[in-house]
């Protein structure tokens, strides 16, 4: 990545889905990485610093309106830019 690019600060809170308050499209114009417990995961669909933990979808369960269905996984997370 170019010093001269600046990088918006990661949120504690995140979530990849437009219709969702804790959405940021600017975050998103950079490549995030996200770390729960160490391990870097590349199926977070939302996560919070914070309080712990992401949301990840449950395999391929749907609920009724399609959407998948989300767990939320807790541990120690981090959040940056590759």
């Amino acid at each position: 990545m170019n010093a001269t690019t600046q990088t918006p600060p990661l949120p504690d809170r995140l979530s990849i889905d437009p219709r969702s308050p804790y959405y940021n499209a600017d975050v998103f114009q950079h490549e995030i990485g996200i770390k729960i417990n160490g391990k870097e995961r590349t199926d977070v669909e939302e996560y919070c610093i914070s309080e712990g933990w992401i949301s990840v979808a449950a395999g391929k369960a749907r609920d009724r309106k399609g959407n998948p269905l989300m767990i939320k996984v807790k541990g120690q997370v981090e959040a940056f830019y590759r």
